[in-house]
């Protein structure tokens, strides 16, 4: 059974390069036969706007992107991802570096920690010094060496927070996904999942990074540059729009239902 899954952040509304990723993996998932799963990442509670999370649930429901299953909601998840780290203790150290502490290494964590001492210390893995290779669906084989290009990475932030790939691997192998269909800004994320992935067990799912819908300005379309959000646009002329961005050639005059099982059904 393929499985998909949109995962968005609360930090705002969606925008129209939400739609974009949501639609994108619920046509892959829904053309396979699939299921297509919803889980809300707000794990940095810092960006967790309230309420935020509903809105996203109401707006995808408007565009009749109905998700199969019930919604995680990372942040209640907490104590699921903490045992899963305890498996990697022979794998991961205490770092008290901060990103001034990093700055002389361009952010890049050098093998072992500049800084020894600190009020609380953030959980980081070890990488090796090896290229990870995948196959992108859509932007074809990728690669990269995550010493030379990452460092070792945190997956427990001083705060006491899981990270975004810590939470990821994890929810994305217990709820079985198999395909992730994502932006294209999140292709970097993928060599430090496929390397966690692997430490743990997992098995990799199959990746596919959408083009970036930009801006005016060429800036990809985002929250942090107050992207206009969907809530109040047509739902179906905006998502006939989003469908022809993917390459679908969709006719302007299909009710949303019917756009979405035509290329579901092509």
């Amino acid at each position: 059974m393929i499985v998909g899954r949109f995962a968005p952040t609360p930090s705002g509304d969606l925008h129209f390069g939400s739609l974009v990723a949501a639609v994108g993996s619920f046509v892959s998932a829904k053309s396979k036969g699939g299921k297509w799963l919803v889980r809300i990442e707000d794990t940095d509670r810092a960006r967790s706007v309230k309420g935020a999370d509903l809105e996203i649930l109401r707006t995808l429901e408007r565009y009749e992107l109905f998700w199969d299953g019930e919604i995680w909601r990372q942040s209640e998840r907490f104590a699921i991802y903490f045992e899963f780290l305890d498996r990697l203790k022979n794998f991961t150290y205490e770092c008290f570096c901060s990103r001034s502490d990093l700055a002389p290494f361009g952010k890049i964590h050098p093998p072992s920690c500049v800084a020894r001492v600190g009020d609380r210390a953030a959980i980081r893995v070890r990488v090796l010094d090896r290229e990870i290779i995948f196959h992108d669906r859509i932007v074809g084989g990728f690669k990269q060496n995550l010493r030379a290009e990452v460092g070792d990475f945190v997956l427990k932030n001083r705060g006491g927070e899981p990270s975004y790939h810590l939470a990821c691997v994890i929810d994305d192998h217990l709820s079985g996904v198999s395909e992730i269909v994502r932006g294209r800004d999140l292709l970097d994320s993928a060599p430090r999942q496929i390397y966690l992935q692997n430490l743990f067990g997992f098995s990799t799912p199959d990746y596919a990074h959408l083009p970036l819908v930009l801006g005016a300005d060429g800036a990809k379309l985002s929250k942090q540059n107050k992207a206009e959000p969907i809530a109040g646009k047509n739902p179906r002329e905006t998502l006939i729009a989003a469908l022809n961005f993917l390459g679908y050639d969709t006719p302007a005059d299909l009710t949303i239902r019917e756009a979405l099982d035509r290329e579901i059904c092509l």
